[in-house]
């Protein structure tokens, strides 16, 4: 039957363990931390829709640095589509991606939303060089078959 070790003796092993680990100080030696990586151009893809807005901003090769949208903000109904809740969206992901360091962005814009102007003023406003802005907004070439002539 195997020994009990009672609450003073668990005591008494963990100081002496401590004692020995700061004997010891060279093994506890802190490491350095590895710095983020420094990403100066971006990208910054706005989806503005009637019901929402969606920045994200991503490196040139298309991995996302942050995102942020009204609804993650706790805008509600009409509120998420306005433009001043796109400016408040650019102000919550610059915040996230100021740790990378980005300077330069390409900004892509989608959507018919009211947020559209809002976000890209509140880009420049935020300390983005904007290189360039392109609309990429789907647009059907030929549009959705039409109804069927009403007979009356």
């Amino acid at each position: 039957m195997p020994e009990e070790v009672t609450t003073t003796e668990k005591k008494a092993a963990a100081e002496e363990g401590m004692a020995k680990a700061g004997a010891n100080d060279a093994s506890l030696v802190k490491k350095a931390k590895k710095p983020k990586r420094q990403v100066l151009k971006g990208r910054a893809n706005i989806q503005c829709t009637y019901n929402n807005t969606i920045v994200t901003l991503t490196d040139l090769n298309g991995a996302v640095l942050g995102w942020s949208s009204s609804g993650h903000l706790s805008f509600k109904g009409a509120k998420k589509s306005t433009p001043y809740a796109a400016t408040q969206v650019v102000a919550d992901v610059s915040e996230k991606v100021k740790k990378y360091g980005l300077q330069e962005l390409e900004v892509f814009v989608k959507g018919v939303g009211s947020g559209r102007e809002a976000s890209i003023r509140a880009l420049s406003n935020n300390g983005f060089n904007l290189t360039s802005i392109k609309d990429i907004t789907p647009i059907p070439h030929n549009g959705c078959r039409p109804r069927r002539p009403r007979r009356i």
